[in-house]
């Protein structure tokens, strides 16, 4: 087995986002789902782009804000993805390797341009979600870098990769070599519409053990078992799933084995500000907490720490060290 290099490594797309803030009115006025991400097209972007107010740049991405995660919690972090050598492109990759994340993926040098997505956030705090794959459904098997997911304790894949074909191939890839040097796999489901689209691939990928963890949100696992009623879709995921955590907004989350479906709190917070991110950060904490060999509720208490963290502010990652907040908080990694 090779050794050690990285505690987690996030595979997923490559997306600047850019945040603004918006009325419900606007949402309905431009035809978007309100709390939902939707795939758009290069000319979309644009009117979308013109459209909206004021808005903030930032690198995002749903595995990627969680890699960064993984680092401010003072973890060895990698992350896979693709940009093309463009000027967002080089804001992405500047940005998560001043995170501490390592960062090798070659930059496309033809083909669309890197990946955006334009986030509008409502005065809830909810999050709607617009996103240009771009450069980053170009993502193949052969940026699937196989010592370096050799090397790491835990492969993190978003759902949202299940969209471009090849990008699908890179996921199985990279899953295979995990598991032939006994690392672990885990999968975000990422969105509703997401688990909508893949709803019997993803299920498939659970039960025949491709994935080894599972992260999902109550409305992504109603969605996957098709049924309204959470302890019915807890109790199917019990059956299907390893490990899995579902996280469930103000009430917390509960994490989901074998033998048990055990609850714990959510972390208090002063004002949401801006949920981008929330779940993204809980599963830095929560990877973080299992790499380091932390139990399950510790772990949850490290994700929900997380999480708190980032929706009292813009932005989908941590404004302050999450080393050092779990180190206030009593956690230390």
């Amino acid at each position: 087995m090779t050794n050690l290099r990285y505690d987690v490594l996030g595979i997923g797309n490559a997306i600047v986002d850019v945040i603004a803030r918006a009325e419900d009115d606007f949402l309905v006025e431009h035809g978007m789902h309100k709390g939902s991400m939707a795939l758009i097209d290069e000319a979309r972007a644009q009117a979308i782009y013109a459209a909206m107010g004021p808005a903030v740049e930032s690198s995002g991405g749903s595995a990627a804000n969680t890699i960064v995660g993984v680092a401010s919690f003072g973890a060895r972090a990698s992350f896979i993805g693709k940009v093309r050598d463009d000027d967002l492109g080089r804001i992405f990759a500047h940005d998560i390797r001043a995170a501490n994340v390592a960062f090798e993926t070659e930059p496309a040098i033809s083909g669309p341009s890197t990946a955006r997505s334009y986030i509008m956030v409502t005065p809830d705090g909810e999050r709607t979600m617009n996103t240009f794959l771009g450069a980053a459904q170009d993502l193949t098997t052969a940026d699937i870098d196989e010592a370096r997911v050799a090397s790491a304790a835990i492969t993190y894949l978003e759902g949202y990769l299940w969209d471009p074909p090849q990008a699908k191939e890179a996921f199985v890839k990279a899953a295979e070599i995990a598991h032939k040097n006994k690392r672990r796999v885990a999968l975000t489901l990422s969105d509703a519409f997401c688990v909508d689209r893949y709803r019997t691939e993803f299920l498939d990928l659970i039960r025949k053990g491709t994935v080894d963890i599972i992260f999902a949100n109550e409305r992504e696992l109603h969605s996957l078992y098709e049924t309204a009623d959470f302890a019915s879709a807890a109790k199917a995921l019990r059956d299907d799933a390893r490990l899995a955590v579902v996280t469930r907004s103000e009430k917390g989350c509960v994490v989901v084995t074998g033998d048990s479906v055990e609850p714990v709190a959510a972390e208090p917070v002063d004002k949401i500000v801006d949920v981008t991110g929330a779940g993204d950060l809980f599963a830095a904490g929560f990877l973080v907490g299992l790499s380091r060999g932390k139990d399950h509720r510790t772990s949850a208490r490290l994700g929900a720490l997380a999480a708190a963290e980032v929706i009292q502010h813009v932005g989908a990652r941590p404004a302050v060290s999450l080393k050092a907040l779990a180190a206030k908080n009593g956690l230390s990694i």
